[in-house]
């Protein structure tokens, strides 16, 4: 392990305990590991499973890991710690990011290649200040070869996979696989053929399924790295942990070392469901929690008074059954009877049946959530804000409906547990 190379990431990127710990790991199997292509890969199991015991398979076709960090600790901040070490200490200079969806997906591509955004992976890498890596997405890596991309030593690729998969479908060839007149290949075939491509997988737990399998696997990389805050899948109602997992940091931790907010369950003494009717059942929920965003409201201005900083502005994530239970909740929220008619103008409902302008117009609302000008304090949504969207600022969930799975559950509670 080169110590001072992890140092000068963890002092630079001011890495967290758990970062630190993955970053450590990372370091100790990089000198143990062949780092090559077609691997022998029991030996590298070997090597891997001696001083991690946890990992008892790669679960690939490659040697794959996987760091198993909880939601809020900072998975893609330890990415760009990863991209750091593995260039700075082993020279390797092609990357591969994977994202589940278009929200991570935009959200990587930002925080990959805006040296202004907040959240900049690589701001303090002395390395990458003249030199700055060369990010490639799904949408440019067409002209990628003919523009200046190899004035940079570092590639970093990140693509979405559920476009990839969507574009096999019927028997089709993904355009990444299609020959590229200008390289004489596929980007594809290039990726694969490259000897020191890594892959990392954001949020990895979606890419246990055959086609997402498939298209991994064909890449044939050195090494693959792999974050998720929920090591398993669901077959039918039983969760099935990974196999690969080298370092676990789980919410419970993270709650104890204060990284997160402190989950409580709102309840009601002596309370019957029984007696009342769906339709009820949903108003009291949805009373209930108002009453505690109201008194979260409260708090949070005594707070920002009391310690003269920025004020927060809380909201409420309500999960619907579906879309048409979604309008029946909005349609509550906003009638008059409904809280006075406070909430009128400041409800919202997100979901995959939105089209055009009405789905820009909401997406633009979600992503100001965080602004005091926002107005909006009340989200509904319908299975579209699992993942990838790191809000601050909500405090309050009000689930009204059954969670279909233990994953589901955990990645519902961690929308609500950044702090601000």
């Amino acid at each position: 392990m080169n110590n001072q190379k992890v140092n000068n990431i963890k002092n630079r990127l001011s890495l967290r305990l758990p970062q630190e710990q993955s970053l450590n790991i990372l370091a100790d199997l990089a000198d143990r590991l062949s780092l090559k292509k077609n691997p022998d890969l029991s030996a590298e199991l070997a090597q891997v499973n001696t001083l991690y015991p946890t990992c008892k398979d790669f679960e690939r076709n490659f040697p794959s890991i996987c760091f198993a960090l909880a939601t809020g600790v900072g998975k893609t901040r330890l990415m760009g710690a990863f991209i750091s070490y593995l260039y700075t200490a082993k020279g390797i200079k092609n990357f591969f990011v994977l994202a589940p969806n278009i929200t991570i997906y935009e959200k990587l591509i930002a925080e990959f290649s805006d040296t202004s955004h907040p959240k900049y992976v690589f701001k303090g890498i002395a390395e990458f200040v003249t030199n700055q890596p060369r990010v490639i997405t799904g949408e440019n890596y067409e002209n990628a070869r003919q523009t200046t991309m190899f004035n940079s030593e570092v590639h970093i690729n990140v693509f979405n996979i559920s476009k990839l998969n969507a574009e096999t479908r019927g028997g089709n060839v993904p355009r990444i696989k299609r020959l590229a007149e200008c390289i004489g290949e596929s980007y594809f075939a290039y990726l694969s053929g490259l000897p020191d491509l890594v892959l990392l997988m954001d949020e990895s737990h979606h890419y246990r399924a055959d086609r997402g399998m498939e298209v991994i696997n064909e890449l044939n990389p050195v090494l693959g790295l792999e974050l998720t805050a929920t090591p398993q899948i669901e077959k039918g109602t039983k969760p099935v942990k990974f196999k690969n997992v080298v370092y676990e940091y789980s919410l419970s931790k993270a709650i104890r070392d204060g990284f997160v907010k402190e989950p409580t369950v709102a309840t009601r003494k002596n309370f019957d469901p029984e007696r009342y009717s769906n339709e009820e059942l949903d108003r009291i929920k949805l009373e209930d929690g108002v009453r505690i965003h109201e008194d979260t409201k409260v708090a949070l201005d005594i707070y920002s008074r009391d310690n003269k900083t920025r004020l927060v502005k809380p909201f409420v994530l309500v999960v619907a059954k579906d879309v048409k239970h979604a309008a029946e909740i909005k349609k509550t929220i906003s009638s008059r009877t409904f809280f006075n008619g406070n909430y009128v103008d400041k409800v919202m409902e997100i979901h995959s049946a939105q089209s055009g302008e009405e789905k820009d117009e909401n997406v633009a609302k979600l992503l100001s959530l965080e602004s005091p000008e926002n107005a909006i304090e009340i989200v509904i949504h319908v299975n579209m804000l699992k993942e990838g969207w790191d809000v601050t600022n909500l405090y309050t969930i009000i689930p009204l409906r059954a969670s279909a799975s233990s994953t589901l559950t955990e990645q519902t509670i961690g929308r609500g547990l950044r702090l601000p």
